[in-house]
This record gives structure tokens, sequence and C-alpha cells, in this order.
């Protein structure tokens, strides 16, 4: 397992800790990382650990209920990799699959992009 994989369990298993798995989270992020995504503030990322904090904070506070959260496939190359993964949740109509984009400098996330893929239909 390389570094980047390593990082990258570790991520996912603090993310499916919520609240509780934050300073494992953010110990995964180097102090000036730069964090995208599409949930709280799209198109304004988080810049440095403090921000990237209040971020994950405010989605926690806005828990989706009984979240399953699968990792799908890892790609990673020398300082960069990507990771699909999907979401599931009685408060969605069905699943939700994503891409996470990732760079990385001594072993640590320096940018991380989390996108949505694939919403699903509510009319079914």
């Amino acid at each position: 397992m390389t570094a980047a994989d390593d990082t990258i369990s570790r991520y996912f298993a603090a993310m499916r800790k919520g609240p509780d798995g934050e300073q494992e989270l953010l110990a995964l992020f180097a102090e000036d990382a730069v964090y995208r995504e599409p949930f709280i503030k799209p198109g304004n990322p988080a810049v440095g650990r403090d921000e990237i904090r209040q971020r994950l904070q405010t989605g926690w506070a806005r828990a989706i209920p009984d979240l399953e959260l699968d990792v799908l496939t890892v790609s990673i190359e020398d300082t960069v990799a990507t990771s699909t993964w999907e979401c599931r949740s009685p408060a969605f109509p069905g699943p939700v699959r994503g891409t996470d984009r990732y760079r990385f400098r001594d072993g640590l996330i320096v940018e991380l992009d989390v996108s949505i893929d694939d919403r699903p239909d509510p009319e079914g």
C-alpha cells in the first residue's frame, strides 16, 4: 500500500465517523490545503485546516440520516489520485455517486476536489 492509498483509506474511515473523526480527518490535510465540495459552499473553496474544519462541521450539523458510503475505485499516479464513491440514505431517492480528486505533498492532502457524478432522479 502506498502512502496515498493509506491516506485515502484513512480519509474515508474518518469521514464515516462523522464528527467523531474530525481530528483524524484534519490531520490528513496540509495546513494550506484547498478543499472544494459541492455541498456547503459550491464554487467557494475552503483554504487551510481551519476553514476545512468549519466546512466539515457545517456539513455534520446538517447530517444525512443513516448515510452509507462505499469507495468504488481508487486510482493513484505519483502525487495525484482519484477515487469514486457511492452514498446511500433513506433521505435520497436513490444512490448518489461522486468523484474525489486529490493532490498530495509529503503524504498529506494539499488539494481535494469533490464532485457529484450521478444524482438520483427524484421522479424515479
